[in-house]
């Protein structure tokens, strides 16, 4: 069985998702690009997710997101369960379009560790050896000026969506700073000196990248031909500092045994069993006293 999933208000994470089969399923084009800014930015005002950063590559996603309300996992069931619905509909399939057990949210634990993880996203297309620039990427990728600046705007696309619906013809979408940062400045310039760093490093381990012109000629039903990594660990925490990560897995710890604990005093029908906060499932589906949610 999952060990249960922590979810707090104000959390800061980083959140990837893949693909079944490893198939260029969000291979950049004008509907796929379309889709899932729009389905991202409904998501993210639905949800009150605060969105820093994303970058969409053909066969999963990564981004940087802060939780206020403890909502995440919402957020997440309904973005990719309608972005699955609505590109299936464009490609004309039927099958599962995320692989399963690939969902990851990872928590970052201090301002370094979101700076890292931010400039980790974006130079994806680099360390692929796509393109020699992330902002050069035919898919979506968030530009660091974008981060507070002017809103990304999002129209309903044309398949699969009711144009008679609830759901609006037009949406925007804010870059917000993470609330660790006192300043959008500060964050940043400091983005812009990790994703130098790490692009660079990136460049210096191809000889050669595929080009954007080759990114999108290539079929949805494509993968990698490089095998698939398995059996390898899912860790729900990040942090370059030793005794900060220490900290965090001994918060998580105490966490899960105060989960079972409460958990043992439900099934033997102890009243007012109170379960630890950051408990997700049994609050909103079963309605359970939480610490934390009075």
């Amino acid at each position: 069985m999952t060990a249960p999933r922590q979810v707090l208000r104000g959390t800061t994470y980083l959140v990837t998702r893949r693909c079944a089969h490893r198939q260029f399923l969000l291979n950049p084009s004008k509907v796929t690009n379309e889709t899932f800014l729009y389905v991202l930015a409904i998501a993210a005002r639905r949800f009150e997710i605060h969105v820093h950063a994303f970058c969409v590559l053909s066969n999963h996603f990564h981004m940087i997101v802060t939780d206020p309300h403890a909502r995440l996992p919402a957020f997440h069931q309904y973005l990719d369960a309608l972005v699955a619905r609505a590109l299936n509909a464009a490609l004309g399939r039927w099958e599962s379009f995320w692989a399963p057990n690939s969902y990851s949210a990872v928590t970052l634990v201090s301002p370094s560790d979101i700076v890292d993880k931010a400039a980790y996203v974006l130079a994806n297309p680099v360390a692929a050896g796509l393109v020699r620039s992330g902002r050069l990427w035919p898919g979506l990728w968030s530009a660091l000026d974008q981060i507070d600046g002017e809103a990304l705007e999002a129209s309903r696309p044309k398949h699969f969506f009711d144009p008679d619906g609830p759901l609006p013809d037009r949406i925007r979408l804010e870059l917000t700073h993470p609330p660790m940062f006192a300043s959008s400045g500060q964050f940043r310039e400091e983005l812009e000196i990790a994703l130098a760093d790490q692009e660079a490093r990136a460049r210096a381990k191809h000889r050669q990248f595929l080009g954007a012109d080759r990114v999108l000629a290539q079929r949805p039903t494509r993968r990698p031909k490089t095998g698939e990594p398995r059996r390898a660990l899912n860790p729900r925490i990040a942090s370059r500092d030793k005794w900060k990560r220490i900290e965090a897995l001994g918060r998580l710890v105490e966490f899960l045994c105060a989960y079972r604990a409460a958990w043992a005093a439900r099934r033997a029908a102890e009243p007012a069993t109170t379960f630890p906060c950051g408990t997700y499932l049994l609050r909103v589906v079963h309605g359970v006293p939480c610490a934390g949610f009075g």
